[in-house]
């Protein structure tokens, strides 16, 4: 028996317990891993809550990095005592120890400290098939993103300034517009504040933006649509404020603007897709063009803290939770 956090009924941080289950033993194909550390996605939210659907009870948690513990039969390539990581389904990580698909574990470089690998995995594949995958961001684009303080919004700004774009990013607070520009932000807009729109228009001289990546959703949809040029691009992969309001194509008429949604697992879904997204990440943290910041740690006990800052806004950067044993 281990301890993991389990989800018996949808609702708030409180819906989640810390009890003992049974792991077993792995089938074939599948690996046994005792995490050593587990990441934290605003995508846990939406499963604990129910705008994701899983069958209940469930373990959430969709990032791990831990230690083969054992093989199941018909596995090649990987042995006891391996590290690995995963970042995307089945969920479960939030546990002392899990089985995984050994298709789906990454391969550890040894360079690389556990931590930084959860708190960076599944963010940066979410970042590579977002500026790389679903709109190739290049040199003299000019972006507009919102949540820019945040896991995924640290790194996509550091990535795109890499890739020579202009960076936009909308944060809620001073506190976030700091880290924002720490990370690569060339113009931050503290959106509680400040009138969006015409600040983007301001700094791109009336032009609008070429691609705006938004994982907000009700409370941005308009704002996002309204800050893109000509043939823009919308990005859509999160509704941390809900779903936006019913889309009309007559809203993307005037400027003949592109909408998409972007799934990180769908552009991820074959072994070769996975490692070379993985390898991407980790190749740009080698070189110094990602930096990860993990500025709040948790026991994985209390995952429901975790889940209420993350909620309250209380966080920025990457949030790991680190198993009591």
């Amino acid at each position: 028996m281990v301890k993991a956090i389990r989800v018996h009924e949808l609702g708030g941080p409180e819906a989640m317990r810390w009890e003992e289950v049974e792991v077993g033993e792995p089938k074939d194909g599948e690996i046994r891993v005792k995490n050593t550390a587990v990441g934290v996605n605003f995508i846990d939210v939406y499963f604990r809550k129910g705008v994701y659907s899983a069958p209940l009870p469930f373990t959430p948690g969709m990032e791990a990095v831990g230690v083969v513990s054992a093989v199941g039969p018909g596995v090649t390539g990987m042995k006891v005592g391996d590290v690995v990581a995963y970042g995307g389904m089945p969920m479960g990580s939030y546990a002392e120890e899990q089985i995984i698909p050994a298709s789906v574990a990454i391969p550890v470089p040894p360079s690389i400290n556990h931590n930084t690998v959860a708190a960076i995995l599944l963010k940066g594949m979410t970042v590579h098939v977002l500026i790389r995958r679903v709109f190739k961001v290049e040199p003299g684009h000019t972006i507009l993103l919102h949540a820019a303080a945040g896991g995924v919004g640290s790194l996509l700004c550091q990535w795109a300034n890499a890739l020579g774009a202009t960076v936009i990013g909308t944060v809620s607070n001073e506190e976030k517009a700091v880290h924002a520009a720490q990370h690569g932000c060339h113009h931050v807009i503290i959106s509680t504040k400040e009138d969006v729109v015409a600040r983007v228009k301001e700094i791109t001289d009336g032009k609008g933006v070429d691609v705006v990546y938004d994982s907000v959703g009700k409370d941005t949809y308009k704002v996002s649509l309204e800050s893109l040029a000509v043939h823009g691009y919308l990005v859509s992969f999160g509704e941390s404020s809900g779903s936006p309001d019913p889309i009309l194509i007559s809203d993307l008429s005037p400027k003949s603007l592109f909408l998409t949604t972007a799934s990180m697992l769908t552009y991820t879904g074959t072994r070769d897709e996975l490692l070379q997204s993985a390898g991407e990440v980790f190749a740009n943290l080698a070189s110094g063009v990602l930096r990860i910041r993990v500025n709040h740690t948790y026991p994985l006990s209390e995952a429901a803290r975790a889940h209420a800052d993350l909620e309250a806004r209380k966080t920025s950067g990457s949030i790991l939770l680190i198993p009591d044993n």
